[in-house]
């Protein structure tokens, strides 16, 4: 078999041609939040995907090297909010290391997570599994409650946002 011009081992490939091909999958944009010791917490994250209906179980992966994995594989509650087309700065925001908390429409639930404003759907929910995942963590949640708002979703592709 001829291989393909454009095929490679991504095991022995740098890591950016496979980051690359991912990046070929259409992902929508959340945001997660939790509460900790140290504050309300929120991370920008596209590898949100459901499990199961029955249960209700939904996944995300924390990357084993950001500053706020412990805060989150940790949290006996979390909140996923899905991101609207209106909402990219928000999550630029919660892509850096900081937590722009102080700069937007946010209020705590009844278990103190951090519940955004605004988004066109959020899924809360309590831990009930990690299990690892190479250089990320997988994190299952338990869903709870859905919340569903109105917009159309932030879609990220190939390094950059649709519009």
């Amino acid at each position: 078999m001829t291989a393909h011009p454009n095929s490679f081992d991504p095991s022995v490939e740098d890591s950016r041609a496979f980051r690359d091909a991912l990046g070929r999958f259409a992902t929508g944009v959340t945001v997660v939040t939790c509460a900790s010791d140290a504050g309300p917490q929120g991370m920008t994250v596209n590898s949100f995907t459901s499990l199961s209906l029955t249960p209700p179980l939904v996944l995300w992966c924390p990357a084993k090297s950001a500053n706020r994995h412990d805060m989150f594989t940790k949290a006996a509650h979390f909140s996923i909010h899905i991101l609207s087309d209106a909402q990219k700065d928000l999550c630029i925001g919660f892509a850096k290391d900081t937590s722009p908390f102080d700069t937007i429409d946010w209020q705590a639930d009844a278990n103190g997570t951090p519940i955004l404003a605004n988004t066109i759907a959020r899924f809360d929910c309590t831990h009930h599994a990690v299990h690892d995942g190479g250089d990320h963590s997988i994190l299952v949640g338990r869903v709870v409650k859905v919340e569903l708002g109105a917009g159309d979703p932030l879609v990220y592709y190939q390094g950059r946002f649709l519009e």
